[in-house]
């Protein structure tokens, strides 16, 4: 990023800032990836609450991002088992944050294991959650009784441009890396397993592209709009499965079981827009399978009679080219400090709440004035 490009960023957030620090800042501790243009976002947090921790996500991780973020806030580790146990959690956040009132900054859920004991035994008072993306989102609403607010900005019209362009990065790192093996995208029949905005939007493009896509999803209406615009849908993902020579998974949870694959064809690729362990069952896959390196982020899954290729190991594909979608990032990253400031004022009961619709306007008024020019 250029210099005066940093300083325009800079001063965008320092004008957000201003309009959604509250009275009382909470303390907070903040779950991202952390991207070469994330400081300026971290620092933003930082002014809007007691920022007592980073935890970057561990596949998304840029080196002078971190040693930037480090000069004024620490950075912990992050792994989805730690967090997976109630006691680790508790005693984590009491490491970082004991009596205070606390906000979670969250990419994926991964407080959510933990949420009821943060919220009876936490030594300070625990306000909520601010939640990024639509993975984390369905973590929360699957618990049968949330115990404090959760934010969510997964579903926020603000968000639509990054889901778009997340699914162009998804379509272009796939194809970068299959022209890499020698083969293109075209003639080779894709499976998108996913038709929520990611899944839509990759669906779309690869359409554009002139590729046959067949879409499959757990829910009929999806199915039932994926039908209306023009795609192939499948009536079960087994059916869908068979012949598949790029399969692309949206769904922010297992897309793919270990007895999946072997109804891909011979040399099909599979990629994800989440992690390896959101949307694969890896673990599940026979033991009959070997693993070689075909190329570079290119795992070559092979048995007697049977092959297919991982592209990054299973993780989001995009992060490999920077998953970048440019200034469209800070109108959701804007939004996550309208999220704290919600939570500071202390008056949401338990459950999902959004950011209002007056405080998206500021949000967008102020960065049409920074970056649409």
């Amino acid at each position: 990023m250029e210099q005066f490009e940093r300083a325009r960023l800079d001063s965008y957030f320092t004008r957000v800032a201003a309009e959604f620090t509250s009275a009382a800042p909470p303390a907070s501790l903040l779950i991202t990836h952390l991207l070469p243009e994330r400081p300026s976002f971290v620092r933003a947090v930082s002014t809007v609450s007691a920022l007592r921790a980073v935890l970057p996500k561990p596949k998304s991780i840029d080196a002078g991002a971190r040693r930037e973020v480090e000069r004024f806030v620490q950075c912990d580790e992050l792994s989805r088992e730690a967090f997976t146990d109630p006691e680790a959690c508790l005693d984590y956040v009491e490491s970082r944050a004991a009596g205070e009132p606390v906000t979670l900054l969250d990419v994926g859920g991964y407080f959510a294991p933990a949420l009821d004991v943060l919220c009876d035994r936490f030594s300070g008072r625990l306000l909520g959650v601010v939640e990024d993306t639509e993975n984390g989102h369905k973590r929360y609403a699957e618990q049968h009784k949330l115990p404090c607010p959760v934010v969510s900005v997964a579903r926020s019209p603000l968000k639509d441009p990054e889901d778009f362009l997340v699914g162009q990065s998804v379509v272009f790192s796939t194809e970068a890396l299959m022209r890499a093996q020698g083969d293109i995208l075209n003639g080779r029949h894709t499976l998108v397993i996913g038709f929520g905005k990611l899944g839509s939007s990759i669906a779309r493009l690869l359409h554009a592209k002139a590729v046959q896509v067949t879409v499959y999803d757990i829910d009929p209406v999806r199915r039932a709009q994926a039908l209306s615009q023009g795609f192939r849908v499948a009536r079960d993902r087994e059916t869908a499965l068979i012949g598949a020579g790029l399969v692309l998974c949206a769904t922010g949870a297992v897309s793919l079981r270990g007895e999946d694959f072997s109804a891909l064809r011979n040399g099909a690729y599979v990629a994800t827009v989440t992690s390896s362990e959101d949307e694969l069952d890896l673990d599940g896959l026979p033991a009959i399978y070997s693993r070689t390196r075909a190329g570079d982020h290119v795992t070559r899954y092979q048995t007697t009679g049977h092959y297919f290729y991982l592209l990054n190991e299973g993780n989001a594909v995009n992060f490999i080219h920077g998953a970048s979608v440019g200034p469209f990032i800070y109108l959701v990253q804007a939004e996550l400090l309208a999220g704290i400031r919600l939570l500071a004022q202390g008056d949401l009961a338990p459950g999902l709440h959004e950011v209002g619709a007056t405080d998206r306007a500021t949000i967008a008024a102020t960065w049409l004035n920074y970056f649409n020019r």
